[in-house]
């Protein structure tokens, strides 16, 4: 799949896990399709959408986590 559209987040264990579930709820309430892969330095989440991903940037800042564009 493509990389665009997608966050690198820096966040490990249960922020990860809670990012996930943020995620999933974004993609559904959007209607798209998301999904995760390894990055070099963190996680990669990818959304279907460019306004999915800015609402899941606004929750990584709301939860104090760093994320870059991916």
């Amino acid at each position: 799949m493509p990389k665009k559209n997608c966050l690198i987040v820096h966040a490990a264990g249960r922020q990860l896990d809670l990012l996930r579930g943020e995620a999933s709820r974004i993609a559904k309430a959007n209607k798209v399709d998301w999904w995760i892969d390894r990055a070099d330095v963190g996680t990669l989440f990818c959304f279907e959408d460019a306004n999915a991903t800015d609402a899941f940037a606004r929750t990584c800042d709301d939860f104090g986590v760093r994320c870059q564009d991916g």
